[in-house]
């Protein structure tokens, strides 16, 4: 049974498909959905995402890297690292610090920690170790994840219990492989509130230390129905950004829009 959070969702982002070319009838038509309960992984992707064999993701990197994931893989694969997280005791309301560059661990992730109502913490892979400490000072971070090439630029900084490299094996740390043996499916014990924190944001700190900026289940995860508006974005559309993880951009254009 589609929950009504789901159709609340569906029912204001289809307004906007329907009026894509016509802005003052989206005007006259659009309520927000005001929900007291919602998780966007669970309420929304993973219900559009059910035996939706077509492309939902495609990273080609400049080594000659191409790979290609429905809906329902990214599904499954979310599940599981839902599943690998809780497993390590990262669940609702942990904060995950998440510096990963443009490839596919970067939206099961990304997703898997919104399956777990954990907080993400995303984060660019130029920060340079001071500037990773003051992340998970002020974060207070329980989780990291990483590449393995990166997993260095942690040596000596304390506080952050778990590691996950993903990659080759590093020491000490766990393997973001290990998650492909967790359950593909995921049963949250508690539903999430559409007030709770969902994502931590420093800003760029170009004339002053870098701020916190919060964002809720609604804010980004809603409020970015505006976005798939503004760029036009239709069901099979193929979208093109470039947006570094760890800035907001990146948020807005390369998850919850498309």
């Amino acid at each position: 049974m589609i929950r009504q959070a789901t159709k609340s969702f569906l029912a204001a982002r289809d307004v906007l498909l329907r009026c894509r070319g016509d802005l003052s009838q989206a005007r006259h038509e659009f309520r927000w959905p005001h929900l007291e309960h919602f998780n966007w992984a669970q309420d929304y992707f993973d219900v559009i995402a059910e035996d939706n064999t077509r492309p939902a993701l495609r990273v080609v990197d400049d080594r000659g890297g191409d790979e290609t994931l429905a809906f329902a893989e990214l599904c499954r694969r979310s599940s599981q690292v839902a599943n690998f997280l809780y497993s390590l005791g990262v669940g609702p309301g942990d904060r995950i610090l998440v510096m990963l560059g443009n490839a596919v661990p970067l939206w099961e992730v990304m997703l898997g920690a919104i399956k777990a109502a954990a907080v993400i913490i995303p984060a660019t892979t130029l920060l340079e170790r001071e500037e990773l400490r003051d992340r998970l000072t002020r974060g207070c971070v329980k989780a990291v994840v990483t590449h393995s090439h990166l997993a260095r630029k942690f040596d000596g900084l304390d506080g952050v219990p778990v590691r996950i490299a993903v990659g080759e094996r590093v020491p000490d740390w766990l393997n973001y492989s290990d998650s492909y043996a967790a359950s593909t499916r995921f049963d949250a014990p508690s539903s999430t509130r559409a007030d709770d924190l969902l994502l931590l944001y420093f800003t760029s700190g170009t004339t002053a230390r870098p701020k916190l900026v919060a964002h809720t289940h609604a804010s980004y995860p809603i409020g970015h129905l505006s976005t798939l508006y503004w760029l036009g974005l239709k069901p099979g559309d193929v979208h093109l950004n470039l947006s570094s993880p760890g800035w907001a951009k990146h948020a807005w254009s390369c998850l919850f829009a498309p």
